[in-house]
């Protein structure tokens, strides 16, 4: 069928440009999802000099404001933290803790946890802070 001066009329629609846009957005929308950090939110303490630890493998224990402990987010106790570490410290007995507790949080939970990486020989801890605010 000519539609005017010798031009025939489409009979399908090309989607092929809309389905590379569709899979470019869900590319997209996979590498924003996953790109978050997972961890617990506190309200880190302030130091001048503070640096990243940028290392594979790195335990994260954190002592929120309430005194809950957590390692790599997910709510312990005391002897259930002893027990991980055990393990992490079997499969790498050089293995770096990062301790994050809240400024607000009990001096006696941080001093606990530090007291049992000092029993389990886990010579490798960090205390995390935050930066320092204003100038």
């Amino acid at each position: 069928m000519d539609v005017g001066g010798g031009r025939k009329a489409y009979d399908d629609i090309n989607i092929t440009p809309m389905l590379d846009l569709a899979y470019v957005l869900l590319v997209i929308f996979i590498l924003m999802a996953t790109a978050g950090v997972q961890g617990v939110k506190v309200d880190l303490p302030k130091a001048s000099s503070a640096k990243s630890l940028v290392q594979p493998k790195i335990v994260s224990i954190t002592v929120d404001n309430q005194g809950q402990i957590y390692m790599d987010a997910f709510p312990v106790t005391l002897s259930d933290l002893e027990t991980r570490l055990r393990n992490a410290k079997a499969n790498n007995p050089d293995v770096p803790i990062v301790l994050k507790g809240d400024q607000a949080s009990q001096y006696g939970k941080i001093m606990s946890v530090l007291d049992l990486c000092r029993q389990l020989d886990l010579n490798k801890v960090g205390l995390v802070t935050g930066k320092p605010t204003g100038g």
